[in-house]
């Protein structure tokens, strides 16, 4: 009787310094863009919140911000298409890159939020608004200093749509440079 402790002590022992490994935990998975690219899951989220938050069109960069960094493309795709994402992802992963390490370097960027005209005027604002901010933590997320990134919103105010060809035009971020 005396032994059944001991021997569950024992027991208790073995499994607990079998249970231990020396051995590092699993890395957790990134995602990688199509130019190869890896993400970490941060980035990839926010990424992901910006591409869901700027509507079917996007990002629309200003033509020097084009010009000054060759990588960056503008996204233009339809609505919840895998490839679109991949767009997208490669677009902002290419401008911070610019921003860090390339022609924009110590630049700053200005993200207009716009909406399309349905909808209340402050909601549109709002939404405007919360549509710059995703795509500014995401570059945020990519390394991109947050003191580099200002944003506004415009809401409805210039868009132009009057159907919804026309309004995914209106559903967007603009990217420029801001004035020194």
């Amino acid at each position: 009787m005396r032994q059944l402790p001991l021997l569950i002590a024992f027991a208790l022992a073995g499994t607990m310094i079998a249970c231990s490994s020396d051995k590092p935990a699993p890395k957790t998975p990134s995602a990688q863009n199509e130019d190869g690219d890896r993400l970490s899951p941060l980035q990839h989220d926010a990424v992901a919140k910006a591409h869901n938050e700027t509507g079917p069109n996007g990002l629309n960069f200003d033509d020097e911000i084009l010009r000054l960094c060759p990588n960056v493309s503008a996204p233009k795709f339809a609505y919840n298409s895998a490839n679109v994402n991949q767009r997208f992802r490669s677009s902002l992963v290419e401008l911070a890159k610019c921003m860090n390490d390339g022609a924009l370097k110590g630049r700053k960027l200005l993200l207009v939020g716009h909406a399309d005209p349905r909808g209340e005027e402050d909601y549109n604002l709002a939404l405007g608004g919360r549509r710059a901010g995703s795509v500014h933590d995401a570059l945020s997320a990519l390394g991109v200093s947050t003191s580099r990134l200002d944003m506004t919103s415009r809401g409805e105010l210039d868009s132009k749509g009057s159907d919804e060809a026309s309004y995914k035009e209106d559903r967007r971020v603009d990217v420029r440079l801001a004035s020194r």
